[in-house]
Formats: structure tokens, C-alpha cells, sequence
């Protein structure tokens, strides 16, 4: 294929919905057009592996070529990907989709298109309509943590400002969820069967612990802070407590662990510090 096949327009473009996702547009065309996604693809990128490599990253040129088949502006087809994420963030993308909103979902054919923000593993609420989203499965699981509503979405805000917009405060607030998510030994020291459910978020959040027994909710690890739906309200109160505290709050936190876990969290957490821009004093810390 010459590289003038390879951009030409193709006679039918099929207009994206609003926050759709680069990779699910291209397969829709692919749809229509009775192809492979991954044939749609790279009929104009051939030198794109997946779908995946073009959710989270496009050349300026990789942007003109798609946009001038697609007959879309190159603007368009950046805002349907991740390129503009924070690096950081990035462990906050999901490969596949974990949440859907009810609300924008009613009013769509099914099955509907993909969206970024079903990737995304900081959200709580639909950014499109503001309604909180449910797990992709559909199911409404009751949340533990509704007494911290109020830092939930401040902690959303501030990791979604992060990542799309590259703006934060005094530090990243990933970096705050990779340490709060580092994994404690409580005192007095539980049986050693019971360690696997104790991260330093426990000791901000008290609830967390019992309810991580209940359910048996293994959390995932610093590489990749990803919680379900259900869950994830604890997190993002833990970042935005953490934020309002400022440093000294990760100053105050290895008192609550012993060990080889206090030394690798103040190793990252004093980094952490270093690199801050506005510390503040802890007395001007607002919870909630």
C-alpha cells in the first residue's frame, strides 16, 4: 500500500461520541466496513502494533494521517487518546473498561461505544453528565465509605487534574496513593495470615481495615493503584486528606508501621517531600 492509499479519506467516516475512545471509533469504522480493527488501523498506521499503543500515544504526524482518512481535525482524534496523560498517571489506566455511566448509557444503542473515561482508574463520577459511575458489570455494589464524600471528589479532582490537565498542588497525588497503598505491619502485630490486608491507607482511613477483611478485597499493589468502583472512595479521601496535611502528614505516618515497610515508605515519602513546592503546616489541614 503507498503511503497516498494509506491516507486517502475513506468515503463513509462515522462522526465519534462525545469522550470516545480513539481505539473504539477505529473499530466501529472497522465494523461498518467488515475489517478487522486492527487492519482499520493500520491501513493508515501500519507502523502501529495495537489498538492499545494508539489509545495511549500518537505522533503529531500519526495524528494528521488519521485525521485526514477519518476526514476529522487532528485535535479530535488526540483528545479520543491518552497522549496527553501525565506519565505518571498512567498506571491509572485500565486496559480494559471498569465502570460505565447509567445515565449517559440510557440514551445510547447498545452495544455503545467505548469511552476514555471507563478506562480510568481515578474516576468516580461520569465527567460528560456528573453522575456517579457503576462497575461495567452493571451491578450497584453499596460503598463503605460515604462519610467521606467530600474528599472523595476533591481527591477525584486532584488526580484528574494531574493527569489530563498536568496541574497539582504540593506533589502528585499519584505518588500520595502509590505510598498510601504501601503495605504496614500494625501494632499490636496481627497473625501473620492477616498481614496481606494492612496498607498505610488504613491508618487515615480507620474503616478500611475491617472492611478489607469482610470482603476479602485484596488491594492492589503501589505499580498499579487501580481499586474497584466500590472501594476506590477510600483512596481518593486518603490523597486528599494527605494533600490537605501536606508533608508533614507523611512525616506522621511511619509511626503507624515498623520494619523493613517503615524504612522503603520513608525512603519514598522524604522523595516525595523533596520535591514539594508549597509545604504546609498541619494545622491547616481540612479533613473533610
Amino acid at each position: 500500500m503507498t503511503q497516498e492509499a494509506a491516507q486517502r479519506q475513506l468515503p463513509v467516516c462515522l462522526p465519534p461520541v462525545a469522550d470516545e475512545l480513539l481505539s473504539s471509533w477505529i473499530g466501529r469504522h472497522a465494523a461498518f466496513y467488515a475489517v478487522p480493527p486492527l487492519v482499520m488501523l493500520r491501513h493508515c498506521l501500519p507502523e502501529v502494533r495495537s489498538l492499545r499503543a494508539s489509545d495511549l500515544h500518537l505522533s503529531g504526524d500519526q495524528e494528521i494521517r488519521l485525521a485526514r482518512m477519518f476526514a476529522i481535525e487532528p485535535e479530535v482524534v488526540r483528545r479520543m487518546t491518552f497522549t496527553n496523560v501525565a506519565p505518571s498517571s498512567r498506571r491509572l489506566i485500565a486496559v480494559r473498561p471498569l465502570q460505565s455511566c447509567p445515565n449517559c448509557r440510557a440514551r445510547r444503542a447498545e452495544p455503545g461505544p467505548t469511552l476514555r473515561s471507563q478506562l480510568l482508574g481515578w474516576r468516580l463520577t461520569c465527567p460528560l453528565c456528573g453522575k456517579l459511575f457503576r462497575a461495567i458489570d452493571g451491578r450497584k455494589l453499596p460503598c463503605p465509605f460515604r462519610q467521606y464524600r467530600n474528599a472523595t471528589l476533591r481527591g477525584e479532582k486532584l488526580l484528574d487534574d494531574e493527569a489530563e490537565h498536568g496541574t497539582r498542588t504540593w506533589t502528585s497525588p499519584v505518588e500520595i496513593a502509590r505510598l498510601l497503598l504501601m503495605r504496614r505491619i500494625p501494632r499490636p502485630i496481627p497473625r501473620e495470615s492477616d498481614l496481606w490486608r494492612f496498607r498505610v491507607l488504613g491508618a487515615i482511613i480507620p474503616d478500611l481495615d475491617d472492611i478489607v477483611a469482610a470482603e476479602q478485597e485484596n488491594l492492589p499493589t503501589p505499580a498499579s493503584p487501580i481499586l474497584r468502583l466500590h472501594m476506590r472512595p477510600a483512596l481518593l479521601a486518603g490523597i486528599a486528606i494527605v494533600e490537605r496535611a501536606g508533608p508533614e502528614m507523611l512525616r506522621m505516618l511511619p509511626g503507624h508501621m515498623m520494619g523493613d515497610n517503615r524504612f522503603r515508605f520513608n525512603l519514598t515519602a522524604e522523595r516525595v517531600i523533596a520535591q514539594s513546592r508549597t509545604p504546609r503546616s498541619l494545622s491547616q489541614m481540612q479533613l473533610i
